[in-house]
């Protein structure tokens, strides 16, 4: 049988989010590959070989699965929320265009709920007019890029969703993050931190700016903030259609 390799998103946590198409990838796989946490998410079975690796070997991972697709395997690559978002398409990608003779490989990409819309979801619908999202890691870029395009999004009064927001290795880089959004944006902005939306352990707090903190954030947290329009109706926050 032709080897294959698909890019799966397993959605922010909760299985119940895991497309349909997603469920039968993983149902027909020999091999998954991926983050050890993500792997750990998909259920053993008979005929399966599960691949967990580090956080930061991606290419790796994609090496892989090219290798295993032209051995004949069936192979997922896992990614939380969507693929295609910050995690392993891109990766996989990058890998074939450094190995020509594999570039008619079979791949397809599918989508998955990614963090920042399952949080928009649960807070009400504060990505409703024109948004962007943004890493704040700088493991892949430098900081100073994190920060260009943080206040070029803010100057164009973008609504705004943050990945990655604060580690323990560069705790000090979401201080900054913050310093700047009350620059560019005022103390009144209203900021959406979202942790471990659709787990147990999920929690939602909306502030403004002003009493923003970065202890709010960590690597579970999606952070989420308004343009100049965005208001708040009850419990619910939103962003109005019509512009302003």
């Amino acid at each position: 049988m032709s080897g294959w390799i698909t890019v799966a998103g397993l959605g922010p946590g909760d299985d119940a989010l895991v497309t349909p198409q997603v469920m039968q990838a993983l149902e027909q796989a020999t091999d998954v590959i991926g983050y050890i946490p993500y792997v750990a998410r998909v259920a053993p079975r008979a005929g399966l070989v599960l691949h967990p690796s580090d956080n930061r070997v991606e290419l790796d991972r994609a090496r892989l699965a090219l290798k295993m697709a032209a051995d004949g395997k069936r192979v997922v690559i896992v990614s939380s929320g969507d693929p295609g978002v910050f995690a392993m398409a891109s990766a996989l990608f990058e890998a074939l265009e450094a190995t020509p003779d594999l570039i008619d490989t079979d791949i397809r990409i599918l989508p998955g709920i990614t963090a920042m819309l399952a949080a928009a979801a649960r807070a009400g619908a504060p990505l409703g007019h024109d948004f962007c999202a943004i890493n704040l890691s700088d493991n892949l870029k430098p900081f100073k890029m994190v920060e260009q395009r943080l206040r070029h999004a803010a100057r164009g009064d973008f609504a705004m969703a943050f990945y990655n927001p604060r580690s323990a290795s560069r705790p000090h880089q979401f201080t900054r993050v913050l310093e700047i959004l009350r620059e560019e944006c005022g103390p009144d902005r209203l900021i959406i931190f979202a942790r471990a939306v659709s787990t147990p352990d999920e929690a939602l707090t909306t502030v403004t700016l002003s009493e923003a903190t970065p202890e709010m954030a960590d690597m579970r947290t999606v952070v989420l903030v308004g343009n100049a329009a965005t208001r708040r109706v009850g419990k619910w926050v939103y962003a109005p259609r019509r512009a302003v």
